[in-house]
């Protein structure tokens, strides 16, 4: 049986809060099917750099623990067949470093698969378009059901830089609120920083911007969204092991966020 390319966990019908979680799995199927040239021990160890590890848990955590239970919308494959958060005007400068929708090259440079058009159009055709598809399907029900849509990226990022890092030297703060100037409210910033008041927080470093759909970037302020970034160490021994102790923290972390939010 196929494996869908996302799951939408659904949440209150009165909550307009979406966590989207889509660099928490590993799967990869028959990396020959993907054009992936790793295999083995070589392809585990860059899912464990590439993978946002436990994030899905993060937001499971989260969503049990809030008043008004949030929508999960969770990616079942990993960004190594295809990274669904690459939009059309950030392809080509990921693409300088092999990361477009469509890695060619590892985290450290090394090749990943061949620069190929027709795999890369049949894996976004079978990857990238259902999935943003279903992302704005959800958003436009939110706006329909509560009047707005708020979209909370949950992701990971390691305590030390990557090659392919095009800020890697930069603040690598426990927290790492990404911002976009039309969709970050600063009501949105302020409560952020509030729910991850114990936590060490910075913006937009090392990493910048938040996922909304393309029907409604920069045209309906009634969704809104923030890119969470918690560095590794802070819930999880690097790069890809188990959880500690760190992650029911964040998990509650998040609920507070939900709450304030919702």
């Amino acid at each position: 049986m196929s494996v869908p390319v996302f799951r939408v966990e659904p949440g209150d019908a009165s909550s307009p809060v979406v966590l989207h979680v889509p660099h928490a799995s590993r799967r990869v199927g028959e990396p020959a099917a993907s054009g992936l040239v790793l295999d083995g021990a070589a392809l585990a160890a860059e899912l464990d750099h590439m993978t946002d590890a436990h994030t899905d848990l993060i937001a499971a955590g989260a969503a049990q623990a809030s008043r008004l239970r949030p929508w999960r919308f969770v990616n079942e494959w990993s960004r190594l067949v295809v990274d669904p958060e690459r939009f059309p005007d950030d392809r080509e400068v990921m693409r300088a470093v092999g990361m477009g929708a469509v890695y060619t090259r590892t985290s450290h440079g090394e090749r990943l698969r061949a620069d190929d058009p027709d795999v890369e159009r049949r894996l976004l055709d079978r990857h990238f378009h259902p999935y943003a598809a279903g992302m704005t399907a959800l958003v436009d029900e939110r706006l329909a059901a509560t009047g707005r849509a708020i979209v909370l990226d949950v992701h990971s990022y390691p305590s030390l830089p990557l090659p392919y890092e095009l800020h890697g030297d930069g603040p690598r703060p426990q927290v790492c609120l990404g911002t976009d100037v039309a969709h970050t409210p600063p009501a949105l910033r302020a409560a952020a920083r509030e729910a991850f008041a114990a936590y060490e927080v910075g913006f937009d470093s090392p990493f910048a911007g938040c996922y909304v759909p393309l029907k409604h970037y920069g045209t309906d302020p009634r969704v809104t969204a923030l890119m969470i970034e918690v560095r590794r160490d802070v819930y999880a021994t690097e790069p890809g092991g188990p959880p500690h102790e760190g992650l029911p923290r964040l998990a509650a972390a998040l609920s507070a966020l939900v709450d304030a939010l919702a």
